[in-house]
């Protein structure tokens, strides 16, 4: 149990967003196939039929691993039986979800088209049990407002960002360049719609949940929220385009489909990773109720005031005694050990200065790695240095020099065994994104010397897409509020880069030739920028 304490913290946030991710999917295919889905073919609603029955199945699936975990968290740090657990709102809610889920998937298998109007209400079920856990459900004021509000947040999200996937099924599926048109044109104002109850909703949650404009950057929820501001100016951008792209079918149908399935693409990713961004929103407070340890502008400005890289190592032998050893040896000795009953929170002890220094090095050498392949990548692209297409190698060694010194306290430096080391949250999460590099390695570069073309060149877009994604959820147990934002406020940059990085390289290589040029030059940009960031990480 006190393992699954350890990596419970990071693993629900991404139960949480890959929930909100199935649910809008769900809901999202409904609406779709009643407001928009309306051309003759019969291979559009076949086709959407599939897609929904998965996702309601998988909904139901996800729902109840993540009410589990939350039980037996519950059960184990409370003292409670299950009977008590049966009782609280994140059961009710997640056993109404998955009910609600499985009725969906059933009618959709059945195929019973002419029940689809009913089966809007086992969706609204579904958002309005995401509502019974959201911020509004906790609140003693305003809760019926705010709910309303979350619950037009929900619904505008899962039109919009949850149909699209079905609206690239309908334009795969169309028999014809006209009912794809007419497929893109329902749509189309049916996402103007959305976007606009999406932004007022949002506006509106913002101004009850952030009180200042210091808790927009001074607190964990306002930096996440400004995160999500910039991704969905991301997504309006694609959005735009997307909306210029239909207006002009009727002049170039086959070009502009080709146009219209590229951006929606990436408009899929961007719009699922702000739906994981909003799931992190959930595991901190509303910055409303966090008067104190607020950040302040002058702090901030000290922590990144530029200053030359760190390029010399403390000694392992320096570095204070890792947890898990002070755990054991108090075991050994018969002495009372530290606890922590904060899920996703390891007993932990201050770092001293020899472990900042040690983290600081690692950031700064991977930092210059990473700024090197950029200006790489950048030759390479100008073609007047073909040699420097081999650029994705350089991220074996990056790899190495990751899997060594990220957690000096694991195996092969440190106590803790190869398998023992898997078990720690943060440790997880830097270990998967080493396989993300050496995969994005291995495919890149043989992607870029010709060695394989097609389904291969997708693992860069997909490599720095997740990666970036799953760096919104990244989690650091420091016990100090100040000093894990000042941390975060590093880490969200990197990961909107990333998600920037992998969709521009997936417009270059779905677009039309003669729309790749712009994409092509911001990816290698994002690279130089990830090294920048990464050699201006301090942390004092």
């Amino acid at each position: 149990m006190t393992q699954l304490l350890d990596i419970f913290g990071f693993l629900s946030v991404l139960l949480r967003g890959l929930t909100l991710a199935l649910q809008s999917l769900t809901a999202g295919g409904l609406v779709f196939l009643l407001c928009v889905a309306r051309a003759r073919a019969v291979a559009v609603p076949e086709a959407s039929r599939r897609m929904l029955a998965a996702a309601a199945l998988a909904l139901a699936v996800t729902q109840s691993g993540y009410v589990a975990a939350n039980s037996a968290i519950l059960m184990e740090t409370a003292g409670i039986g299950f009977g008590e657990v049966v009782g609280a709102n994140f059961f009710l809610a997640g056993g109404a979800t998955v009910l609600a889920a499985l009725l969906v998937a059933a009618l959709a298998l059945l195929r019973a088209w002419r029940a689809l109007p009913l089966m809007l209400l086992p969706a609204a079920v579904i958002l309005g049990a995401t509502v019974m856990t959201s911020h509004a459900a906790a609140r003693v004021e305003h809760r019926l407002p705010l709910g309303g509000l979350t619950a037009l947040h929900l619904a505008a999200t899962a039109a919009w960002v949850g149909g699209l996937p079905f609206l690239l099924v309908g334009l795969a599926r169309s028999p014809d360049e006209r009912a794809a048109e007419a497929l893109a044109r329902r749509f189309s104002r049916l996402a103007l719609l959305a976007v606009a109850a999406l932004a007022a909703a949002g506006v509106g949650l913002a101004l009850v949940y952030i009180d200042s404009p210091r808790a927009l950057y001074g607190t964990a929820y306002g930096a996440m929220v400004s995160a999500k501001v910039l991704l969905f100016g991301v997504l309006l951008l694609l959005g735009g385009l997307n909306f210029w792209v239909v207006r002009g079918l009727r002049a170039d149908a086959g070009g502009m489909l080709r146009r219209l399935r590229s951006f929606a693409g990436a408009e899929v990713g961007i719009g699922f990773t702000v739906v994981l961004a909003a799931a992190s929103l959930t595991s901190v407070p509303p910055a409303v109720d966090l008067a104190a340890d607020r950040l302040g502008a002058a702090e901030i400005a000290a922590r990144f005031a530029p200053r030359a890289p760190r390029l010399w190592s403390p000694a392992s032998s320096e570095l204070s005694t890792p947890t898990r050893q002070t755990l054991r040896l108090a075991a050994e000795a018969g002495a009372p050990s530290p606890e922590s009953y904060v899920p996703g929170q390891a007993p932990s002890h201050p770092n001293t200065a020899a472990d900042m220094a040690w983290s600081e090095y690692n950031h700064h050498w991977a930092g210059l790695v990473v700024l090197a392949l950029g200006l790489l990548a950048v030759a390479a692209r100008t073609g007047r240095a073909p040699w420097a297409r081999n650029w994705p190698l350089v991220f074996l060694g990056l790899a190495v020099f990751l899997f060594l010194r990220a957690d000096p306290e694991n195996w092969p430096l440190g106590p803790n065994g190869f398998w023992e080391s898997w078990l720690e949250a943060e440790v997880l999460q830097h270990r998967f994104f080493v396989l993300l590099i050496v995969a994005f390695a291995v495919f890149e570069w043989r992607v870029q010397t010709g060695r394989a073309a097609g389904r291969a060149a997708l693992v860069f877009p997909l490599v720095c897409a997740v990666g970036g994604a799953v760096l919104l959820a990244h989690a650091h147990a420091l016990g100090n509020l100040k000093e894990e934002l000042l941390a975060e406020l590093t880490h969200i940059p990197l990961a909107l880069l990333g998600v920037v990085a992998g969709w521009s390289r997936w417009l270059e290589l779905r677009l039309p030739p003669e729309d790749r040029r712009v994409p092509s030059w911001i990816w290698p940009v994002c690279f130089v920028l990830i090294g920048l960031v990464l050699l201006d990480y301090r942390e004092s």
